[in-house]
């Protein structure tokens, strides 16, 4: 068992979130080590959707260009909907710990299956709160995970991005 460190960026908006990815990328952070994880839709939009052709993705709506450049990138993803927070995009080693926590009805103290993962990932249940809550408002998170220097070079990447929010959270133990 490995020590995994993580650091979770909240952006405002996918301008943000994709700079950041692109900052990260740049910077030398492997993409197997970077979750996105935003809505796929503003409410005043009329169409929202997907559809996979293999492993091509297409999206729908205002941020269909940001979702399908972002799929390419990432090596797997979902597309839920989920209750009071609404159609979700999870994109990257995030999506398997989310699956998994759907998929086994895992509820960590009323959390729902966002906190669920990311409490799952070792983050502490008063900042899972804070990160359902950004992403229940249109945010995106960006999480980067790995060793404790390369959670550090990742964070100064994330920072020069100017997130509304960062934070490292250490130490999380992954099989």
């Amino acid at each position: 068992m490995d020590q995994t460190d993580t650091v979770i960026a909240v952006f405002d908006d996918h301008e943000g979130a994709d700079a950041a990815i692109k900052k990260l990328t740049a910077g030398g952070i492997a993409m197997k080590n970077l979750s996105v994880l935003g809505k796929g839709f503003h409410t005043e939009e009329k169409v929202v959707g997907f559809y996979n052709s293999g492993d091509r993705v297409k999206f729908w709506g205002t941020r269909g260009a940001f979702w399908g450049g972002m799929w390419g990138l990432f090596f797997g993803g979902m597309f839920l909907t989920i209750p009071v927070i609404g159609h979700v995009v999870v994109l990257g080693y995030l999506a398997a710990t989310l699956l998994s926590a759907v998929e086994s009805a895992i509820m960590f103290g009323g959390l729902g299956a966002i906190g669920a993962a990311l409490f799952s990932l070792g983050i502490p249940k008063d900042s899972v709160l804070q990160y359902e809550a950004a992403v229940k408002a249109d945010g995106f998170l960006v999480l980067a995970r790995g060793t404790a220097g390369e959670v550090a070079h990742a964070r100064q990447l994330l920072g020069t991005s100017e997130p509304a929010h960062l934070a490292v959270h250490p130490a999380a133990v992954v099989a």
